[in-house]
């Protein structure tokens, strides 16, 4: 098929579903995907991603305790009618920022039976025409544009696009890792051959893991549908990528060296805020010149 005839992407699928009990007792009553990073919860992040890739819908999967996700891309009118008498205009604008990005729904899975389960509750959402996933947990800076690359190379293509990042090979077994042959046609985009989610140490086809963005072809639901649980007992999206990529579709890697932000981990979550809040229009002067104070005190301390 051409990719004159391939159907527009304009669906993102977000998985939101998890306990996060990496992060208790902070996510006891609060959904990890709000949890701030600087001045937004992660999951803003993630949607606005999507909506710059050209994404307008976004589907939302969650779970139980999750109300607060909904109420975070919804209007606050108490809130708004509260800012708009102070004549707090600025304030105003933040609160409606999130309820006016997308078009935002919502599907509940059940049952956390994995990532590739929670894709398959997506399925009448999504319909037959390709989508998006993007993981809350993984941030991508905004000035390294994957999801516009890897949404090009399934309409030029076809087929499912996974992203892949270069790790080292003792991290293997905490990621799904592929095998790959070169593709040609762009130096950072190759084929798929193989996929193995979270190998047993030693035993990775290779260094390449893939993180939290895909672009999938709707073929992958009936993929899904007929893939057994795997590791940790729970239907893994990167087994159902493997049977497709061997009954013959093409699935293909775009090789991402940018900025990526993992706010799944404590350690890399709190590295997430300092970067992020370096870099911040109005907070990095003054925290820049902080953390250099405290940074210079902990070496002399």
């Amino acid at each position: 098929m051409s990719s004159a005839v391939r159907p527009h992407i304009t669906k993102a699928v977000v998985p939101a579903a998890g306990l996060g009990t990496r992060f208790l007792p902070a996510t006891k009553a609060t959904p990890k995907e709000l949890l701030p990073v600087v001045d937004k919860p992660a999951i803003q992040y993630v949607v606005e991603e999507a909506v710059a890739a050209g994404l307008t819908d976004v589907l939302m999967v969650t779970g139980r305790n999750k109300r607060a996700v909904e109420d975070h891309f919804d209007r606050a009118y108490e809130l708004e009618e509260a800012l708009a008498a102070k004549g707090d205009l600025e304030k105003l604008q933040l609160v409606r920022e999130s309820s006016e990005l997308a078009a935002v729904h919502y599907v509940r899975q059940g049952d956390p039976r994995g990532l590739g389960h929670a894709v398959l509750c997506a399925e009448h959402h999504v319909g037959d025409a390709p989508f998006a996933v993007l993981l809350g947990d993984d941030l991508i800076d905004p000035r390294d544009p994957l999801l516009t690359h890897m949404i090009e190379v399934q309409r030029e293509r076809g087929g499912c696009v996974v992203a892949l990042i270069e790790v080292d090979p003792s991290q293997s077994h905490l990621y799904g890792c592929a095998a790959i042959e070169s593709d040609g046609a762009y130096s950072d985009v190759v084929r798929v051959r193989d996929l193995v989610e979270k190998p047993d140490p030693g035993t990775a086809p290779s260094n390449l893991a893939i993180i939290g963005r895909y672009v999938l072809d709707p073929a992958i639901f009936d993929v899904l549908h007929h893939t057994s649980p795997g590791r940790g007992g729970e239907i893994q999206l990167t087994d159902a990528l493997k049977t497709y990529a061997n009954q013959g579709a093409p699935v293909h890697g775009v090789l991402f060296k940018g900025r990526r932000y993992d706010t799944g981990d404590r350690d890399d979550y709190l590295r997430a805020i300092v970067r992020l809040a370096c870099e911040h229009e109005d907070l990095g002067p003054g925290f820049r010149a902080w953390l250099k104070t405290f940074v210079a005190e902990e070496l002399n301390g």
